[in-house]
């Protein structure tokens, strides 16, 4: 075992009392990491879990998230998601749930053939209890500003002319819709953040991005075209529009505009362009020398396609 994974070994025996072994690595992060651990209780029964590490002070893009009262307050509300073990400063301990959560696998494998057309059903139902959560049941949550002028304000500061963003942009600027009122938003909820079993949906992962705002910013995300991976579905490469829609509805008591839900669509894929244009930058200005970064760099272009169909 390495250093850091006997360090991690430590830490989670004097969180949850328990020795612990098969320890291993599952992502590289420089901020973030994420650990399987195995924690064993003196009757011999085992618990799989999952370690995040979070070092003090590692940066987030939209502030301090509270996960673990998030994610408690999740469960209450009837979101599936890993039950909280343990917590501390730079730690958070959750039950490991089997599944698959590589897109690729989940939407061409055979294990995974029957849980497809139940997907964007159960996908509204979690949505709808996720914005079903009290706002002032988790504090410490920030309420997004005006999405519109934060992303002109980062694709302005990159130097660069993107005419198909800026079009986007003011498109976005004449066309807003009435808000939908004020709820938790998950902030990143997509096909690759799903932990999906045979039986389909089984946890909602990675609510580092969650953050008060309009609850249809969550589905229009859903439907972004990046988030289909090449399956011609509009919902996440599973489903269809009217089958998350209606299960969202039946579930919150919400009505959902598909014109409103567009309006986030184009919002999400402009904002996953001009983050392609920031993972390219991390990499050209050298901060973090990646192929991974250069080509996600390369999907821009893309991002732009996408834009011009959508808004044409």
């Amino acid at each position: 075992m390495s250093n850091a994974g006997d360090a991690i070994a430590e830490r989670v025996q004097e969180l949850v009392g328990a020795d612990v072994k098969n320890v291993r690595r599952l992502s590289a992060g420089a901020s973030r990491a994420m650990w399987a651990v195995d924690a064993v209780q003196p009757d011999g029964s085992a618990a799989a879990l999952i370690v995040r590490t979070d070092p003090r002070g590692a940066a987030r893009p939209t502030g301090p998230v509270p996960e673990a009262a998030l994610l408690r307050a999740a469960a209450e509300a009837g979101v599936p998601v890993p039950a909280v073990v343990a917590e501390d400063d730079e730690h958070l301990i959750v039950e490991r749930i089997d599944g698959e959560t590589i897109p690729r696998k989940i939407l061409r494998d055979d294990e995974y053939g029957a849980a497809l057309p139940k997907l964007a059903g159960q996908c509204g139902e979690a949505l709808a209890a996720i914005h079903s959560i009290p706002v002032d049941q988790v504090p410490g949550l920030n309420h997004e500003a005006d999405a519109v002028a934060t992303w002109r304000s980062m694709l302005d500061g990159f130097g660069q002319p993107h005419p198909t963003f800026e079009l986007a942009l003011r498109w976005l600027d004449e066309r807003r819709p009435p808000t939908s009122g004020t709820a938790i938003v998950h902030g990143d909820f997509r096909n690759g953040n799903l932990i999906v079993g045979p039986d389909g949906l089984r946890a909602v992962l990675d609510w580092e991005l969650a953050h008060l705002g309009d609850p249809m910013e969550d589905l229009g995300w859903l439907c972004v075209k990046a988030w289909r991976f090449g399956v011609d579905k509009p919902v996440g490469g599973f489903g269809e529009r009217d089958e998350l829609f209606s299960s969202y509805e039946r579930a919150s008591g919400r009505s959902v505009d598909p014109d409103v839900v567009q309006w986030w669509e184009v919002l999400g894929t402009l904002k996953w362009g001009i983050m392609c244009i920031s993972q390219a930058f991390t990499h050209l200005s050298g901060i973090v020398r990646s192929v991974e970064l250069a080509t996600i760099g390369r999907r821009v272009c893309e991002n732009e396609w996408d834009l011009l169909e959508l808004i044409g």
